[in-house]
């Protein structure tokens, strides 16, 4: 879709010129907004970080940035993209963002690890941003995430996850895990 296509959109439309007037660039203050809510205009994010809106996909990338910078997951588990104005639902089949490189410094337990998603957020795996492996029942392997903000996540990409498990190391009680910000993160 062009942006003329977009911009005819009602509900997408609406959003954009709302996402666009709440401030400069990069994550909002979408914490203390606390507009009303207004339904399900077809936003999703696919397993593979795809944005689409109505079964369409979203191309321009500008416009997948800009509604990163509004999206908030709630205590209800329900992720939104909020403005000042409005709040409506984005369907989110796995994890928000991905997290597409990654950058080791250091070693041992005076390593660091960052992250950059597919959206260019750029997270040091801390206290603050822990990473969490969950594992999955069909196959019994590990999916690692990575908290960006609030509660969403980015989950690693399998090239990431493939640089990441090179860094595990086992404790002497057999436990498996990695370093980063002063923290020890378990796979458990």
């Amino acid at each position: 879709m062009d942006d003329e296509t977009y911009a005819q959109l009602s509900g997408l439309g609406r959003l954009m010129r709302a996402a666009a007037v709440s401030g400069p660039a990069g994550a909002r203050p979408v914490e203390i907004w606390d507009p009303p809510y207004c339904g399900d205009i077809g936003l999703a994010i696919q397993r593979d970080g795809t944005w689409t809106y109505q079964g369409s996909p979203i191309t321009r990338t500008a416009i997948v940035k800009l509604f990163s910078s509004i999206l908030r997951k709630d205590a209800d588990g329900r992720t939104y993209l909020v403005t000042p104005a409005e709040k409506v639902d984005v369907k989110v089949e796995d994890a928000p963002f991905l997290a597409v490189e990654m950058v080791v410094e250091g070693s041992g337990r005076e390593q660091v690890l960052t992250f950059r998603t597919n959206v260019d957020d750029v997270v040091t795996a801390d206290r603050e941003h822990p990473l969490r492996f969950e594992r999955q029942e069909s196959s019994g392997g590990l999916k690692p995430y990575v908290l960006v903000r609030g509660r969403l996540e980015a989950l690693l990409t399998r090239a990431v996850y493939s640089e990441l498990a090179e860094l595990v190391e086992e404790r002497e009680d057999g436990s498996a895990g990695v370093w980063s910000g002063g923290e020890w993160w378990g796979m458990a």
